[in-house]
């Protein structure tokens, strides 16, 4: 008899990429991100209307790379990224560029952290992270099959990383984390005594 054959279908790719051009800077992202976070008024009210154990501007500032030449510069690296991973997942863009539509930055203090959740009207999202303290959690990606997956039993302890439910996936300072917007992601509390400070982003598709 000839022998069973395996499939390998619908794969979830993520990318992974330093920046360095911009890597070099994050002492000074850092110290913007700070000088933010004191100003923004609206921001700190939106973090304490939502409970954000720190600071975003997620809810304040949509034009900081029009407010500040180093997050124009940060931009520029992403949309580059941002078309080679779009270039390694085959998408067919139709002629049309993908644009960066939204990008904020965050400051996770000790304990805090951001439910699983997925960010609609967008094709590609993520994070570059801006300093990483040790013990600081990982990022964690969902099967986009676990809604559905009703009566399968968990996987085996040690499953190999393309069959698990869930995946930890630990981002290093001057590195971005891309992602297709379906994803499900979540980051877990902060249990180190140092904050985690990030930029996030959205890019749509034309």
């Amino acid at each position: 008899m000839p022998q069973g054959q395996k499939l390998t279908l619908f794969v979830t790719e993520v990318y992974r990429v330093g920046l360095a051009p911009i890597s070099a800077q994050n002492e000074a992202l850092e110290a913007l991100a700070y000088s933010l976070a004191e100003d923004d008024g609206a921001g700190q009210a939106w973090c304490a209307a939502h409970k954000y154990p720190g600071y975003t501007s997620y809810g304040s500032v949509n034009d900081l790379a029009w407010r500040y030449p180093l997050i124009e510069e940060l931009k520029a690296e992403l949309t580059r990224e941002a078309q080679a991973f779009a270039d390694m997942l085959e998408l067919d863009l139709r002629g049309r560029a993908l644009r960066l539509d939204s990008l904020w930055v965050n400051i996770l203090g000790p304990g805090g952290g951001h439910s699983g959740h997925i960010h609609p009207h967008s094709v590609l999202s993520g994070t570059y992270y801006v300093r990483v303290p040790p013990l600081a959690a990982a990022l964690r990606l969902e099967d986009p099959r676990l809604p559905i997956m009703m009566a399968a039993p968990p996987r085996r302890d040690g499953a190999q990383p393309h069959r698990q439910a869930f995946i930890y996936v630990q981002p290093q300072a001057g590195e971005a984390i891309f992602w297709e917007s379906w994803l499900r992601h979540e980051v877990p509390l902060n249990d180190c005594e140092e904050d985690r400070i990030s930029i996030s982003f959205n890019f749509a598709w034309g």
